[in-house]
């Protein structure tokens, strides 16, 4: 329940964009770490910050935003 109003979970995994569901599948099927279809928010708090991290560096890199849009 906790883990639901914290933003976890599939309410959590519904809001998630493109690039967070791609850094789910790498990180299911590269990485080996299982389901990431019910995360918890603190998964999906540090799956933001990769992306976030992915999206200011191809900005650093190109000049332009990534052209994946953020949720």
């Amino acid at each position: 329940q906790m883990n639901q109003i914290a933003g976890g979970g599939t309410a959590g995994e519904a809001k998630e964009d493109k690039l967070d569901k791609s850094i789910d599948w790498v990180q299911e099927h590269v990485l080996g770490q299982g389901q990431q279809s019910n995360e918890s928010a603190a998964e999906q708090l540090k799956d933001e910050q990769i992306s976030d991290f992915i999206r200011n560096q191809y900005k650093n890199i190109t000049g332009s935003d990534l052209p994946v849009k953020d949720k």
